[in-house]
């Protein structure tokens, strides 16, 4: 790989894995990938059968990555070149449907035939039908169980052992043992032990792993339920206007610019800006706010939300991966790519523990054949009770749950998110965010709207025609004006439903304000300079504007026909969320700072406002980040949370970077979080989320290691000297399949988290 002085490009690919059963096979798999030269960094996923893989591309290629995971007796290929990313959901769906039914199928199978034959075990079975019994088991164990042999012959081909490894010792030996019975029962009689066979023990302990396999699989794809939703809302078609005709085409066929018709109830197909009508859009699948909201011509719509009340057209701006549905699946399919750090810990158990259970097996062989001989037992009599110990260890020691215990709840956990508006990427976010102990808001966009609005109007003692005749002069007046505070009055007319007549003169004042005539009233609208220049007596409204500025709002001042009307407040409003979501912070034990690059006088009222105590101003870009910096280097884990764009630098700076995602920029290469609505509530679902995820990773790993420490003792025979008790290998099957179902159905609880 190149020095540290050389900077490298580094690419990025997701590598389909078949093959992995366990957190043995994963971690295997990884090791190998992080060894291969140029190889920055790599995610093995056992829950999606994936490799994602940084890499350097001048140091190796996508075939060389493909050779060095085939080379570990796992099986890859190179990701389809031409699928999107709702091409590449549905082949997921489709391949993990197909995956369960054929387990369900198997092991439905597996189980009968081994229930007739614990049947005929138990009752006195002749030499014939034996024979039959070895028939029927070796067709089950080449037919249902025939992966686990395979898979277990290649690891052993390529030096390792894993969870198919454990099982095809356990059966095989098993059937081994009862063959031997069959064809020379005369080897058993002749020391004494009747010459037993355990095939129904065969096939009814792949007909249990069977059936934990299907339920994870089961479990597996209902992890990923938020993703195959998502996927699943892109419309198939589009109603599109072409030469005056309507025609409805499939998706794939629509084009940037095209004009897309939209009726009552439908859903929109692509992203766009509506040229004509007004309707309430419903966009709770990409902001999680239920209340739809109210779009009209020069508004931008996205692909998938839902069209409420009226019809209306508009031309469609970004299509196919382009979209913000196909970014979303995207982001959220590479999150659920990654690890969390917490997954280091089972990856380290992880590539030590089938070696270890398979001494623990021989040890345990050994130590019940020693005990049996110095009892008095007859070496066959005590070969078959060693026999069921070391099978027993053999079986339940599978550590499939290891191997789910962290991407399961990390898969649930980022869909949850997404259906909370909240986009996170990747497990490290996930996990780091839980840590937060303070949250740096930028003002601008962030605690505020990001917008000028009228926040206020005053109305002159002299002034009787009260403030919506005002309002409708004044939006008349700036409806020609392109100033921003022009463009706030104008909102806010058409707000509150005023219809607004023409101004017939028009005449911008540079630095003061803007003059004109609107029904014949001579208006003048500005600063206390412009009114000095009208003569204009303003010291009626003085103690008004002079508040106004005090709490942060621009004070500007209407004149109708040479006599003072009133003076409107403008101020970028603080959002009205804002004050709840910083009392949400606080209660969960967070600072809350707010840094700013506005004057001090204007940024404590914002932050009075908001309910921040806290409070940073005055400073650039640079500043931002070294105040952060500093944060940091007083032992403080800091969220920023800024629009993505002009905080760009404090929000990589950050621990946790959370940017305020516009509906249309959602994968804003700064933030590790993304906000899909305006609304500072999502930082703390966010943190909040982190923090139960983090519990239930934990859970997870606890109950995993727990079950083998607890487990692989009992099934070794320790309470036998106390108790008399002996786990034998079909409980022993079972309770390994229910640990890896339990793993996964504790992370399945995550989709239904509340926020608090």
């Amino acid at each position: 790989m190149p020095d540290g002085s050389t900077s490298t490009v580094e690419a990025r690919i997701v590598i389909p894995v078949t093959g992995m059963t366990c957190a043995a096979c994963q971690a295997r798999v990884q090791r190998a990938l992080l060894k291969a030269p140029g190889v920055a960094d790599a995610a093995v996923n056992l829950m999606m059968n994936s490799a994602t893989v940084s890499f350097d591309p001048a140091a190796t290629s996508p075939k060389s990555l493909v050779q060095a995971i085939e080379a570990t007796g796992y099986g890859a290929s190179l990701p389809p070149a031409t699928d999107n990313a709702f091409d590449e959901q549905t082949a997921r769906d489709t391949a993990q449907t197909e995956e369960f039914r054929e387990l369900k199928r198997k092991a439905i199978v597996s189980g009968i035939v081994g229930a007739i034959e614990m049947g005929f075990s138990m009752s006195s079975i002749g030499g014939s039908s034996r024979w039959v019994l070895l028939v029927v088991t070796l067709g089950v164990m080449a037919w249902a169980g025939r992966h686990f042999y395979t898979r277990a012959w290649s690891a052993f081909r390529h030096g390792s052992a894993d969870m198919n490894t454990l099982i095809a010792l356990g059966t095989g030996s098993a059937f081994v043992y009862s063959v031997v019975a069959t064809v020379a029962p005369s080897l058993f009689t002749a020391s004494g032990v009747a010459p037993d066979v355990y095939y129904e023990a065969v096939v009814i302990i792949i007909a249990l792993i069977l059936t934990g396999n299907a339920f994870e699989a089961r479990a597996k794809r209902q992890t990923t339920s938020a993703l195959r939703a998502l996927a699943g809302l892109r419309p198939t078609t589009a109603r599109v206007a072409r030469d005056g005709i309507e025609v409805d085409m499939p998706l794939a066929q629509v084009q940037s610019g095209d004009v897309v018709v939209v009726r009552p109830g439908e859903r929109l197909p692509v992203d766009g800006e509506i040229i004509e009508g007004k309707s309430a859009v419903d966009e709770s699948m990409l902001t999680g706010e239920s209340m739809p909201v109210t779009k009209g011509p020069g508004d931008r719509v996205i692909g998938a939300t839902i069209n409420r009340t009226g019809a209306f057209r508009y031309r469609a701006t970004t299509v196919g991966e382009a979209s913000v549905l196909a970014q979303i699946v995207r982001l959220m399919r590479d999150a659920q790519g990654t690890r969390a750090p917490i997954q280091r810990l089972a990856d380290r158990v992880s590539a030590i523990f089938v070696p270890v259970v398979l001494s623990l097996a021989v040890t345990t062989f050994v130590v019940w054949f020693v005990a049996g001989r110095a009892h008095g037992a007859a070496d066959g009599a005590a070969a078959i009770r060693s026999f069921a110990a070391a099978l027993a260890v053999l079986i339940i020691a599978c550590p499939c749950a290891m191997g789910l215990a962290v991407p399961t709840a990390v898969m649930v956990s980022t869909g949850k998110g997404a259906s909370l508006g909240v986009l996170i990427k990747g497990g490290e976010t996930l996990q780091r965010a839980g840590d937060v102990t303070t949250v740096v808001l930028d003002k601008t966009g962030t605690v505020t709207e990001g917008r000028p609005a009228v926040v206020d109007i005053a109305l002159a003692p002299t002034y009787g025609e009260g403030a919506e005749h005002l309002l409708r002069l004044l939006a008349a007046l700036e409806a020609s004006s392109e100033h921003p505070l022009g463009e706030a009055i104008v909102a806010h007319a058409r707000q509150r439903g005023i219809a607004l007549p023409s101004a017939t003169s028009f005449e911008s004042q540079t630095g003061q304000g803007v003059t004109g005539v609107v029904e014949e009233h001579a208006l003048a609208v500005g600063n206390d300079s412009l009114m000095q220049q009208w003569a204009i007596d303003v010291s009626a409204m003085s103690d008004h504007a002079a508040r106004f500025a005090a709490e942060a709002k621009t004070p500007v001042y209407v004149a109708v026909d040479g006599s003072l009307a009133g003076v409107i407040a403008i101020a970028d409003p603080v959002r009205a969320t804002t004050p709840a979501a910083v009392r949400r912070l606080r209660g969960m034990g967070i600072a809350v700072i707010m840094l700013t690059g506005d004057n001090a006088k204007t940024a404590g009222a914002v932050a009075k406002a908001a309910g921040i105590d806290t409070v940073v101003a005055g400073v650039l870009p640079e500043g931002k980040v070294a105040e952060l910096k500093r944060l940091q280097g007083t032992r403080h884990v800091v969220a920023m949370v800024g629009d993505g764009i002009n905080d760009a630098p404090a929000l990589a700076q950050a621990d946790v970077g959370i940017a305020m995602g516009t509906g249309t920029d959602i994968a804003a290469d700064a933030g590790d979080i993304v906000l899909m609505r305006g609304d500072l509530n999502g930082v703390a679902d966010a943190i909040a989320l982190s923090r139960r995820t983090m519990r239930t990773m934990k859970e997870n790993l606890f109950w995993a290691f727990i079950y083998n420490v607890i487990g692989i003792p009992i099934a070794a025979g320790v309470l036998y000297p106390f108790f008399g008790l002996l786990l034998s290998p079909i409980l022993a099957s079972a309770a390994m399949a229910f640990s890896s179902v339990s793993v996964v159905a504790n992370s399945l609880r995550l989709r239904h988290f509340t926020p608090a």
